[in-house]
């Protein structure tokens, strides 16, 4: 006659059950560990093979207002570089790159989806920079970062740019002492001190070290955000005479200070070659054209694009900076070149013009 077991035993089984559930629990835990480990090996692996792998990109970066209207020239370009670069596009909030609104198969669907409403002279454009950067920044390919407007073209083939621009470790930042006009907020002190003020071309080219530090920025962006807000100054103004009455003038243009001040204030202004890549014409105080004076640089239209235009501009081997007493030679893997592989503001007829004549040899492996 068998004997039931006694609550002691009864109790030690069960112990002895949930001990063996808990090891094998125990185990199986770890071997999922083990797995998403050597899963993570993997893939860090594998990624770091493709970056080895696959050449690092240019990250071209179009601020525009809609649509880009010399997409067609720019698709030229495009061809034949499609393993070292990357698009993205800041356009209006809601604004589509389809094929309704684009020619060309590079800018399909290249507008990043959290763009913001950005108004002339006011921070909701060096805002939408960085909205790029941080885009551009998800692609560990991405080593260069070139900020273009829907205006720019390029003045020399894909390969020659990419040579160019890759050939060096510094950013291309325009960047000078700015002493004349007084945009500097007395406010932004002790923040941004005086003597780390800059002004420069919005249109930069930066490493990927340098795009890290204006997307992790939260010290100097908010204070251009704060400080650097425009007076009352109709964009129609613009045709006409500059006001006798200075207080109607724009007080800062974050977009021509904001990255060279934050650069100078980290104490990385060694790592830059101080100059833009994207050529524009301010010379203006000459011209009868009351189109061509203001706060904006030339605009030039079908009459203007000529192989001689062209080729005053690929001509250009320095920039004066008054304001330094400061001549910058410009060179490339160590030897003199030509300054400027962007020019703007091109209208859209303009552009087709010299697509349909020799001044833009883009198709060019050599120039």
């Amino acid at each position: 006659m068998k004997r039931k077991a006694g609550p002691q035993k009864a109790q030690h089984k069960w112990k002895r059950k949930l001990f063996v559930a808990l090891l094998m629990g125990f185990c199986f835990g770890t071997l999922v560990l083990l797995m998403h480990t050597q899963y993570s090996r993997i893939m860090t692996l594998a990624s770091l093979r493709s970056q080895l792998t696959q050449p690092p990109k240019i990250a071209f970066l179009f601020i525009a207002r809609n649509r880009l209207p010399l997409d067609l020239l720019w698709d030229v370009f495009f061809q034949g570089g499609e393993s070292r670069f990357s698009i993205y596009v800041h356009s209006r909030p809601g604004f589509l790159f389809n094929k309704a609104t684009t020619r060309s198969v590079f800018f399909l669907n290249r507008q990043v989806n959290d763009s913001i409403q950005v108004d002339w002279g006011e921070a909701s454009m060096i805002e939408a920079e960085r909205i790029l950067l941080k885009h551009a920044l998800e692609d560990p390919l991405n080593q260069r970062f070139a900020f273009l407007s829907d205006s720019c073209i390029p003045l020399y083939s894909f390969s020659y740019i990419y040579d160019y621009i890759m050939s060096t470790r510094t950013s291309f930042v325009d960047s000078f002492a700015d002493t004349k006009e007084g945009r500097y907020n007395p406010k932004m002190n002790p923040v941004i001190p005086v003597h780390n003020w800059r002004k420069g071309s919005q249109w930069v080219v930066l490493t990927r070290k340098h795009a890290e530090v204006v997307v992790k920025d939260y010290t100097v962006f908010p204070k251009f955000q704060q400080h650097c807000k425009t007076k009352s100054l109709p964009e129609f103004w613009r045709d006409r005479p500059i006001p006798a009455d200075t207080s109607k003038e724009h007080n800062c243009i974050p977009d021509e200070h904001y990255v060279q001040t934050l650069l100078a204030q980290e104490g990385l202004e060694g790592e830059i070659t101080r100059r833009s890549l994207t050529h524009s014409s301010w010379d203006l105080s000459s011209s009868k054209d009351r189109e061509r004076r203001g706060w904006h640089p030339v605009t030039y239209k079908y009459s203007d694009a000529t192989p001689m235009l062209i080729k005053s501009i690929k001509e250009i081997d320095n920039v004066y900076y008054e304001t330094e007493y400061r001549r910058e030679w410009c060179s490339t893997k160590g030897k003199p070149s030509k300054c400027f592989l962007f020019a703007r503001k091109f209208t859209r007829p303009a552009a087709l013009r010299l697509l349909n004549t020799t001044a833009l040899e883009l198709k060019r492996s050599n120039d």
